[in-house]
């Protein structure tokens, strides 16, 4: 399914013809999932190192954790806490496309213009006041993420605040669907069954399932034990056209891109 989506990225445009992998890491001492969570210096590097040479394209760094029923840190701890952890990354890796997952308009411009993060990971539809004005301004991708319940109001919505988006001036847009945020077990699966129709709306697809309670819920398992359910989803998501996995487990997501790309490849012989 080539779809002819760019991005740019370092003022180079980055092809998504082939499915991209985002690692996460979390400078949180809270994330759901507790492999996840890097603190230390010493963590944050080796974290920053294993999505590298895992063959991540992008680190994802994230200071507040959005678990279900988490506690939200304040901007002053979340600005903190990507300081540490931003500069630890780039000095690391000063050349990686780095990501930083955040709903609030302050620390995205923080991340952007002091540590030149390269796209900004918005769990929150851009409702916080002033979000799409600085994305805007800073000119760099933004990823659109749905908390909408059924396929139906996500693409509503997707297709009303993209155009507003466009308007103001932002042209590199990554649609979420937003799996585990305002949906129940049953909206999550009814989405997923359905993923291909949000191509309708001609933007990349991003999806982040790795690990989440959709896996380990309806297995009666714990986040430690999902990583089988997890390549599972990955794999049906990147037959439906996904452009981005955003994962946990970089090595079995970059092995599972190689073979779906190959199946792909196949078929259009």
């Amino acid at each position: 399914m080539n779809k002819g989506y760019t991005i740019r990225i370092k003022g180079q445009l980055v092809s998504l013809d082939k499915p991209l992998v985002m690692g996460i890491l979390n400078c949180t001492p809270d994330s759901f999932f507790t492999g996840s969570r890097m603190q230390s210096e010493r963590e944050i590097a080796e974290r920053a190192n294993e999505i590298i040479a895992q063959g991540g394209d992008m680190i994802d760094v994230g200071a507040c954790s959005t678990r279900p029923g988490g506690a939200v840190v304040s901007e002053a701890e979340e600005r903190d806490r990507l300081r540490h952890c931003l500069a630890i990354v780039r000095r690391e890796h000063p050349d990686a496309i780095v990501s930083v997952d955040t709903f609030r308009p302050s620390v995205a411009r923080m991340c952007v213009e002091e540590f030149g993060a390269d796209m900004i990971n918005d769990v929150a539809e851009g409702e916080e006041p002033g979000m799409f004005e600085t994305v805007a301004a800073l000119r760099v991708p933004y990823v659109l993420m749905s908390v909408q319940p059924t396929l139906r109001e996500s693409i509503l919505m997707f297709a009303r605040k993209t155009q507003i988006l466009f308007q103001m001036g932002v042209s590199d847009v990554i649609l979420d669907p937003g799996f585990g945020f305002g949906k129940t077990l049953d909206d999550n699966y009814a989405i997923f069954s359905e993923l291909e129709k949000f191509h309708e709306l001609a933007l990349p697809l991003l999806v982040g399932i790795s690990r989440k309670s959709m896996i380990y819920r309806l297995l009666d398992i714990t986040p430690e034990q999902a990583l089988n359910g997890t390549t599972a989803l990955h794999a049906a998501a990147l037959l439906k056209g996904a452009d981005i996995l955003r994962v946990h487990d970089v090595r079995e997501a970059v092995e599972t891109c190689r073979i779906m790309q190959k199946i792909r490849e196949g078929c259009v012989k």
